[in-house]
């Protein structure tokens, strides 16, 4: 036997275990399935069917065929819920790489390379149904680089990594302002600006070079130098991914709209979104941006004398792109639902929290079509809980992710 062949055959062999585990068919009885897809469908006494890591069947037991040699388990009395999705995580990679405040801006960092896999923050993640998390950078800086989509089950650097890039984290205001002996607002637009304008040339220059050739009517093969700072942002303004801006108060939220999303045309994602930003609504609304609403879930407005839910003022004003977030570990990553639960507390309807954790922050990443509602041909990631996940009486006993149980109450139960 050839070498080459021989080691092909060894490979295979010692995959071999490995796929046929990927290909083992699943069906998972429980007493609801809560979907959250387009027409908010729920089965009760329901089925769902997996095989290997995507889900190919789920509705009522009476109505869905199991495959013969599939293995059954039985949940009983708990919801199957899909699993939750947080658009503002630090907990999946290394804290002590959080922040680098040498500059202001720091447009060619990136958190992949500090992907952290089974921590324990992500292990209480698990427990408590988050399977899907955005890993960004702090907000010391204005942008402060790169950040990452990642499971928060995974044994490898490979295995958690879901898109690298998953955004490009910028702060507008708060933090950053503490930057060594402190920048305001008018310098951190400015300099910002600076930063995304020379991003925008490079991008604009690659591209009518690549058209030229496409065209044959490039001067010269070559075109312009790469720059690997600046190679980065052509997904952003190919809106491959957008940006996640670290943005609250109704002024600084304003301006990171015009500036952002008017001027400079990119997709973003506006995250914290808090204090009295909700008054932006109407605009947001009408530009139909996504907005991720947390950890602080209340505002006390001093014009009005009363406290009010921030997210339920937003949703009160027609914004349905709504989502919440934790921070983690400012909220740790486990009590995303707690976040729901008080925005709820304050006004919000439960159903829309509940697609607050799901669908809308799956959607807001780009990554819809693969998570955030339980449907044929997405990702097995899904939660089996003890009742509705709003309730803080309910807890999360089990966890899948990409198919493979990563939780289990029974053998060790966390909270």
């Amino acid at each position: 036997m050839r070498t080459s062949t021989l080691l092909c055959a060894l490979v295979l062999g010692a995959l071999a275990p490995t796929l046929a585990a990927a290909a083992e068919v699943v069906a998972i009885k429980a007493a609801k399935i809560v979907t959250m897809d387009d027409q908010d469908t729920v089965f009760n006494d329901a089925v769902l069917v997996m095989e290997g890591n995507k889900i190919v069947a789920l509705g009522e037991q009476a109505t869905t065929k199991v495959p013969e040699g599939a293995r059954v388990v039985e949940l009983g009395e708990r919801w199957l819920v899909p699993g939750f999705v947080d658009c503002h995580d630090h907990v999946a990679g290394s804290l002590r790489d959080l922040n680098d405040g040498v500059y202001l801006t720091n447009p060619g960092l990136r958190t992949v390379d500090t992907l952290d896999p089974e921590n324990e923050n992500l292990k209480n993640a698990v427990a408590g149904g988050v399977t899907t998390v955005l890993l960004i950078p702090g907000s010391g800086n204005n942008m402060s680089g790169f950040g990452t989509i990642s499971r928060t089950a995974g044994r490898t650097v490979a295995d958690m990594t879901v898109r690298a890039t998953g955004s490009l984290k910028i702060a507008q205001a708060g933090n950053p302002e503490r930057y060594w002996f402190g920048v305001g607002r008018s310098y951190m637009n400015y300099n910002l600006r600076q930063t995304l304008t020379k991003a925008k040339n490079y991008h604009e220059a690659h591209t009518r070079h690549e058209a030229a050739v496409k065209a044959g009517t490039a001067l010269g093969a070559a075109g312009p130098a790469k720059d690997l700072i600046w190679e980065g942002f052509r997904g952003l303004f190919r809106k491959e991914f957008p940006a996640s801006v670290h943005t609250q108060m109704f002024q600084v939220v304003a301006k990171t709209i015009r500036m952002l999303h008017d001027s400079f045309g990119i997709r973003v994602v506006l995250d914290h979104s808090t204090f009295d930003a909700y008054k932006n609504a109407p605009q947001i609304v009408e530009k139909q941006i996504d907005t991720i609403v947390g950890p602080r879930q209340y505002f006390f407005d001093r014009t009005e004398r009363r406290i009010v839910g921030c997210a339920q003022m937003y949703y009160q004003q027609g914004v349905r792109k709504l989502g919440i977030n934790t921070d983690a570990p400012v909220v740790p990553q486990e009590e995303l639902t707690l976040q729901a639960t008080i925005g709820c507390r304050l006004g919000l309807d439960r159903y829309v929290a509940l697609k607050g954790l799901t669908i809308v922050p799956a959607r807001a990443l780009g990554l819809g079509e693969r998570i955030g509602s339980l449907e044929v041909g997405k990702e097995a990631d899904f939660g089996a809980w003890s009742g509705d996940p709003i309730d803080p009486r309910s807890a999360c006993h089990k966890t899948w992710v990409q198919g493979r149980k990563v939780y289990d109450s029974s053998k060790k139960r966390r909270f």
